[in-house]
């Protein structure tokens, strides 16, 4: 099904830096709670990520991801998401994480 390009502007991915990780021991499947610093005109925003295959927080501090930013917040337990962080499956269907492989400014949108 082919889409217009008014369609794919509507959702707004935006590129930030990991600021803090943790493990979130309370959701149903292994999960990591994630702060994103999207710069000033987005601001800190919080996921929570199914990427405890390849990830685990110390190294996530400081790497950027791409993120939506438009979505509207999802309740995860007892934490609130409130963007989806991107990633592509793997061979066994896990998450690798989307970013940049060079440096940009926090909050850039992706076009």
């Amino acid at each position: 099904m082919a889409i217009s390009y008014d369609d794919f502007s509507k959702v707004d991915i935006r590129v930030g830096t990991v600021i803090k990780a943790e493990a979130f021991p309370e959701a149903r499947k292994p999960s990591l709670k994630l702060w994103v610093d999207f710069g000033p005109e987005v601001g800190e925003r919080k996921s929570s990520a199914q990427i405890t295959r390849h990830y685990d927080p110390d190294t996530l501090v400081g790497r950027q991801v791409a993120a939506v930013v438009n979505f509207p917040p999802r309740q995860i337990g007892p934490f609130m998401s409130e963007i989806l962080v991107l990633g592509f499956p793997d061979a066994d269907g896990e998450v690798v994480l989307v970013g940049p492989t060079l440096p940009v400014p926090d909050g850039g949108r992706l076009f």
